[in-house]
């Protein structure tokens, strides 16, 4: 319709779930989305859509900009919606279309009031925490080092600055950590030895205020997610190089007492159940991979962790049970465990392979390999973003291909090569050629479809000298292709591919197949006229 004098019911909620949709999406806080946003409704304002209508679950309009473009809105999926301008990504037209179709059910200026709140409430934030870090920062000095006293001015400096549950906001929660954070440094001892071992114990009783914190507010994860997982993110990669630093040298004797109340306080990761269960168990197996190292140690957690995951079983629970019994070489009850968790456990196998492979335990790590090839695929796909699947990907090739190599298993690293597609295509494909496996190679170029001339011109030539056949497919599935696409262009790759096509067949004494082939081929093609000038052009027939 293009007159929106009614909207149906269906589209009504597709329109108020595009709009929560958007407040995700785009960001006040970030200066492009706010652009972005006031530029989509200054064309609304003004009157420059037109031609509205709804179909298939879309928007779609003409926008009157510098130039007229045509707009369709994807209300199921805001990110793939289209415009004829150049801009990438959601643009100032879609925005605009979407605007004028949800102004029939909803006010505009209310959505854009409730969008830009966020950004109003963190200026308040920023005086407040500013405010509040004069007053906290004029009593701020060295400490002398002494883990409990360290501990109580962290948790007084947390509950401070955060504590106020009428200013604390998800979206308040960076910038006030922002101040906690300087109020922390700011009371580090000078020696720097015990300045560093001060910021490794701030950054990890930090991070358990800080869950405990999200527990206790009982935000939302998706809006943890939005406004400040960041921060539990840099804080386990603080953590990592400090810890990195610390082992450079051997740990004075002064040291011992704090590494056992640290190692205590730690337990608390594991234990209740935590919204960030990976983040929790990921800076665990840190600690307890890099930082407390005794065997003594190990052996005195296990029996904790053991009874831990026999009273509930929660991820980070039997991810320390696992590792535990990883440190301690007691691989066939950490493997056992293991299937209990099947691709929650993915992640975490990939650092227990790492840790095994840097110190050359091939045959350990063979019993890893093994689990770890059935749990690659079913964690694959359990991620949505395709860049986070690359990077498990390339990850996991580079880490088995090292235990591949030492042990010559190149059945199971082809196997997790197999499990990861498409995703480890690039690595299958030299894995393939450099065993000389060319049949399986173009098995795997016909698999992902990709067009016989973006595969490099050495292979091609080691092929058509070494083995032609493996070719002949490649050629055959490309030409289709090409023919498919039924335009001038396409036509003349064809034909040129056909000559080469030709020329292995005489290369492997079978003239008479591909004569077979031609004739049938232009017999299915008889009504593409274009197709069959480009032959005669040629010379593959005769006019």
């Amino acid at each position: 319709m293009s007159i929106l004098s009614s909207i149906p019911d269906k589209y009504k909620e597709l329109l108020h779930t595009a709009a929560n949709d958007l407040k995700s999406i785009l960001w006040s806080e970030r200066e492009d989305d706010a652009k972005l946003v006031q530029k989509g409704l200054l064309l609304y304002r003004q009157g420059l859509v037109s031609k509205v209508r709804l179909e298939n679950d879309s928007i779609v309009a003409n926008v009157q900009d510098v130039t007229r473009v045509q707009v369709e809105v994807n209300l199921n999926f805001f990110q793939i919606s289209s415009c004829s301008c150049p801009a990438e990504g959601i643009c100032r037209h879609q925005l605009a279309a979407f605007f004028q179709v949800f102004s029939q059910i909803s006010r505009v200026t209310e959505w854009v009031d409730r969008w830009r709140q966020p950004i109003q409430e963190r200026r308040t934030a920023k005086t407040l925490g500013i405010q509040r870090a004069k007053d906290l920062l004029k009593t701020a000095g060295s400490t002398k080092p002494d883990y409990e006293q360290w501990k109580q001015a962290f948790q007084s400096s947390f509950a401070s600055i955060m504590g106020d549950p009428k200013a604390t906001k998800p979206y308040l929660v960076t910038e006030l950590f922002q101040v906690y954070s300087r109020k922390i440094r700011a009371s580090a001892p000078v020696e720097q030895e015990w300045k560093q071992l001060y910021q490794l114990i701030a950054s990890i009783h930090s991070f358990q205020y800080l869950l405990k914190f999200s527990e206790e507010q009982a935000f939302a994860l998706e809006d943890i997610q939005r406004y400040y997982q960041n921060l539990f993110y840099q804080l386990i990669d603080d953590i990592e190089d400090l810890v990195e630093k610390l082992n450079v040298h051997a740990l004075p004797f002064a040291f011992d007492s704090f590494m056992e109340k640290l190692k205590d306080d730690t337990y608390l990761l594991i234990t209740g159940e935590s919204i960030l269960e990976f983040e929790s168990a990921h800076l665990y197996v840190i600690l307890w991979t890099k930082l407390f190292r005794k065997k003594q140690w190990h052996e005195e957690e296990l029996p904790k962790v053991s009874e831990l995951t026999r009273k509930k079983e929660t991820l980070p629970g039997l991810i320390a049970y696992i590792h535990q019994h990883v440190m301690l070489r007691k691989d066939e009850k950490a493997l056992q465990t293991l299937q209990l968790l099947n691709e929650q456990a993915t992640p975490f196998m990939i650092y227990w392979l790492e840790k095994l492979s840097s110190g050359k335990e091939w045959k350990r790590m063979g019993l890893y390999v093994d689990t770890f090839s059935t749990m690659v695929r079913p964690y694959i796909q359990t991620l949505h973003d395709h860049y986070a699947r690359m990077d498990f990907t390339r990850v996991a090739i580079k880490t088995v291909g090292a235990y591949a190599k030492e042990t010559k298993k190149h059945d199971l690293y082809e196997k997790i090569l197999i499990q990861a597609l498409p995703y480890s295509y690039r690595g299958y494909d030299e894995f393939l050629f450099d065993q000389g496996l060319y049949e399986k190679w173009c098995d795997l170029q016909g698999y992902i479809g990709f067009d016989i001339s973006s595969i490099p011109t050495e292979k091609i030539r080691l092929l058509q000298k070494e083995r032609p056949d493996v070719l002949l497919p490649l050629y055959h599935q490309s030409i289709q292709q090409h023919i498919e696409m039924k335009n001038r262009g396409n036509y003349r790759e064809a034909v040129k591919q056909l000559k080469k096509l030709r020329t292995l067949y005489k290369k492997l004494k079978r003239p008479d197949d591909f004569q077979h082939f031609l004739e049938l081929l232009l017999d299915k093609t008889k009504r593409l006229r274009a197709f069959h000038q480009e032959c005669e052009r040629g010379k593959l027939t005769h006019a």
